[in-house]
């Protein structure tokens, strides 16, 4: 496993052997990357996931072979020679290929042929040897077998299978396929002419080399023939493959050859190129599939950290016309003291009315801040909040509402909630958003978040299991305020789960608020191992203990402590305080489980406390004569927000329903490698309109320096 680890990754192997130790103690990544750099070399959270991910892919590996094996050895079939060839393979398909000749075979053509004695007729032919087939043949002419041709075409079956069976003919088409397989495509043309097709129209006859085909296009190929709009084939040249395997096999010109000549054409039209290529197709989906789900999770993780307006009192609305405006006012925690509905859009047109309203919430509620959602109505909810004039400055806010709709119908919302109906919960859900959005988002299943790319048509289980890895770094990378945090939230923490997430929740709801670190370790079902991975991303805010509210471990108190004892002042006095910290010499502290690794986060967090690694929420504008995609013009130059980034380049709401596209070829004069290097989502940026077409409904936009 270690060295398997090692060729993939290239990392060193003290670093790799120590990380899986730390693993198979039931260690998180968030955990190691933290509190055990001495043991891994100072490997970050990514370093370490790579190291998990080919743990997997090799105990997945190891644990296919032990059921191969066994198979061969319950058939009677496994040879020593056999046996070491399986456990030194590497890779899956090559297993598969090894395993293939002795795989329990459904009725085949070729089991058929051998069930009527023509097996002994085939290695005839193979051995190329006689030029007078047919006599030969005429041997096996009894029972089904009514020919000499139904016996020499039942000898082809046979061959033809041992051709499909070899591997290195198998791997042989397999480089054909990996440098020039083309894939194409042809519309339905039934389905031409369909509405619901227009969006595929680009695909309706199109080709590319499968090895170069981006990511999206592969995906939205794939989506396109899945909805029966188009039919999808992958070529290459067949001819310069057949001649490939015939070099091989062929090594005469007699009546033999020319049946093995048939049997190669057989073996590659029915069973080797429809193998093969589907085999590479999926590879290339595979591919797809990591691409996409890499670009999701990037935006998941800046969605998640986006800036936090904090505890702050909050006014949200969730805008609409006909339904009205959903108006909540939440505390600085984000609890809800008040809710009602005011309708100041067409058809009531109660503006004066719901200007009064809001203005008199504002002062009930000592509001600070207003968050509007960025839906049906967004734009006009926001111009009819700007005419009020508040007693204090209260900051405007358009926060968006992707996924509020998902989380107000789900249990977890009723659970908060059930006295409230969806319109309710979804309006509370965007004021928390702007209050904390990490807190908030972690209720809503991130693929409904609507910051992917193709998240739909890719593996599910690979995709909720990487979201739900940046979901749990971004958590811990925050910390979480245990006393506060939601049963969503604390399900995150490092070590916890939902279960225990439940447990610490129903606690807090019995005991009271947690005063130390120490109370934790009360909770039901709260061990040991889950206090040692949890506990330092668990804070307590004003407690006993001033650590408590730091991403210092409880494990190196003892040295904070000493740290304070011999420079002769309180942790108060110590805890951020620069001056102080400098004198501080860390090798005088380094013991044999913490080393000056461990010791520099120490001084850094002890520097700044608790302190918050994300940005704090900034108000946006978006230029109010832009109300929809007519008033748009080539050449405008706007304010827009970055709100999903793609390999192709990045959406930007300009304040319109549509999202307009800055293709990656317009985000910067020179090549872009990621557009991740560029932009980032939620950026505020100026942008300039390069193309409307209004029949589309696509905009075409450039990034402006």
């Amino acid at each position: 496993m270690i060295s398997f680890i090692i060729s993939k990754t290239k990392l060193p192997e003290t670093s790799v052997k120590n990380t899986i130790i730390l693993l198979n103690e039931d260690c998180t990544i968030p955990f190691i990357s933290r509190y055990r750099k001495e043991r891994t070399g100072n490997l970050d959270e990514v370093q370490i996931g790579e190291i998990v991910k080919y743990k997997e892919a090799y105990e997945t590996l190891e644990k296919r072979k032990i059921a191969i094996l066994k198979a061969m050895e319950e058939q009677e079939l496994l040879t020593e020679e056999l046996k070491d060839k399986i456990k030194k393979t590497k890779d899956l398909i090559t297993l598969e290929d090894i395993y293939l000749p002795f795989k329990k075979k459904r009725k085949t053509k070729a089991e058929n042929a051998r069930k009527n004695g023509l097996e002994p007729l085939a290695k005839i032919i193979m051995s190329q040897n006689t030029n007078d087939i047919k006599s030969i043949a005429f041997k096996y002419v009894k029972g089904e077998i009514t020919s000499v041709e139904s016996a020499i075409e039942g000898a082809r079956h046979i061959i033809a299978e041992w051709i499909n069976e070899r591997t290195d003919i198998r791997n042989q088409i397999r480089n054909q396929l990996a440098r020039f397989a083309m894939i194409s495509t042809k519309v339905i043309k039934s389905m031409k002419d369909d509405e619901k097709a227009q969006k595929f129209r680009d695909y309706f006859d199109w080709e590319e080399s499968l090895n170069r085909i981006p990511s999206h296009r592969l995906l939205a190929i794939l989506r396109a023939e899945t909805e029966g709009y188009i039919r999808v084939k992958i070529g290459i040249d067949n001819d310069r493959s057949l001649q490939k395997i015939e070099s091989r096999i062929i090594r005469s010109q007699n009546a033999c050859a020319y049946q093995i000549e048939l049997a190669i054409a057989d073996t590659y039209k029915r069973l080797l190129f429809p193998s093969l290529s589907n085999e590479a197709l999926q590879n290339a989906k595979n591919k797809a599939d990591e691409s996409a789900i890499t670009v999701f999770a990037k935006n998941l993780k800046q969605l998640l950290l986006g800036s936090p307006l904090g505890e702050k009192r909050v006014l949200a609305i969730d805008p609409g016309f006909r339904s009205g405006c959903k108006v909540v006012c939440l505390d600085a925690q984000g609890q809800l003291k008040y809710n009602e509905t005011i309708y100041p859009h067409a058809p009531k047109n109660d503006n004066i009315g719901a200007m009064k309203k809001i203005s008199s919430l504002t002062d009930a509620y000592k509001i600070e801040a207003i968050a509007i959602g960025n839906g049906t109505a967004s734009r006009e909810t926001e111009a009819l909040i700007r005419k009020i004039h508040f007693k204090k400055d209260i900051q405007v806010f358009v926060v968006s509402e992707a996924g509020a709709s998902i989380y107000s119908a789900s249990k977890i919302a009723r659970e908060e909630f059930p006295n409230y109906d969806v319109t309710v919960r979804g309006s509370v859900s965007i004021g928390r958003r702007l209050q904390d959005p990490l807190a908030e988002l972690v209720k809503i299943d991130a693929k409904s978040i609507g910051v992917g790319q193709y998240q739909h048509d890719v593996d599910q289980s690979k995709l909720q299991k990487q979201l739900d890895v940046v979901v749990e770094n971004c958590v811990n990378a925050v910390g979480v305020n245990i006393n506060t945090a939601s049963k969503s939230l604390l399900s995150y923490v490092s070590g916890i789960g939902p279960k225990l997430a439940e447990n610490i929740f129903n606690y807090r709801n019995e005991i009271g608020v947690f005063t130390n670190r120490n109370e934790i370790k009360k909770v039901p079902r709260l061990g040991g191992k889950a206090f040692e991975q949890g506990a330092a991303f668990l804070r307590i805010k004003e407690g006993k203990n001033p650590l408590d509210n730091s991403a210092v471990h409880p494990e190196s108190y003892k040295i904070v402590e000493k740290m304070a004892k011999d420079l002769k002042v309180s942790l108060n006095e110590l805890i951020g305080n620069a001056s102080i910290l400098q004198k501080i010499n860390i090798k005088n502290y380094t013991t044999e489980a913490i080393g000056l690794l461990t010791l520099e986060d120490i001084i850094k967090e002890l520097e700044k406390p608790g302190l918050d690694i994300r940005e704090v929420a900034k108000v946006f504008t978006f230029n109010q004569n832009i109300k929809t995609i007519n008033d748009l013009k080539v050449g405008q130059l706007l304010p827009g927000i970055v709100n999903n980034i793609t390999n192709f380049g990045c959406f930007v709401d300009v304040g319109i329903k549509e999202s307009a596209l800055i293709h990656v070829s317009n985000l910067a004069d020179s090549f872009v490698k990621d557009v991740n290097e560029h932009v980032h989502l939620h950026q505020q940026i100026i942008v300039k309109v390069l193309e409307v077409d209004i029949i589309r409904k696509r905009i075409q936009l450039k990034l402006e320096k």
